[in-house]
């Protein structure tokens, strides 16, 4: 199935509210859920037994305020994953980084991978300029839209 397609069936997913769909054409089938199974659901679930969970809740309120703040300033755009997976920095393990703080970049150049349904897809640039942060953890996932860099 074309990337393409898989792209255009997590923005139906996410502008219509669906929990979950599942597509086949042919042998191929692509199941894509909102839901996390496995690890991820069982963290969610250990969170809130544990005693500070008031401390945690307003963990993510401030990971959402810093994500927020960049866009207000003009000369700053912000690189957004456009889809969901796993965010690697590196072309491969123990590599050096495709882009760090600091760097000029070009419109076009490679700034990560985010590799999805076992696909390596390379996240190109879409503007030139500096990098002024790197919002996303080496192998940690991330889900659509979550900004990645601040390019000024």
């Amino acid at each position: 199935m074309d990337i393409r397609k898989v792209k255009k069936l997590i923005e139906l997913l996410e502008e219509s509210g669906i929990a979950e769909i599942e597509i086949k054409e042919g042998e191929e089938s692509v199941r894509i859920s909102r839901m996390s199974t496995g690890a991820p659901a069982q963290h969610i679930i250990a969170a809130p037994p544990a005693a500070p969970a008031m401390a945690a809740a307003p963990a993510p309120a401030a990971a959402v305020a810093p994500a927020a703040a960049p866009p207000r300033k003009s000369n700053e755009y912000v690189v957004t994953a456009p889809m969901v997976g796993t965010f690697y920095a590196s072309p491969s393990p123990g590599a050096k980084p495709f882009v760090e703080i600091g760097d000029e970049v070009k419109a076009g150049q490679v700034l990560c991978i985010i590799e999805a349904m076992k696909m390596m897809n390379q996240i190109e640039s879409d503007k030139a300029g500096r990098i002024t942060s790197i919002m996303a953890q080496n192998g940690e996932p991330v889900e659509f839209g979550q900004p990645l860099y601040t390019i000024e």
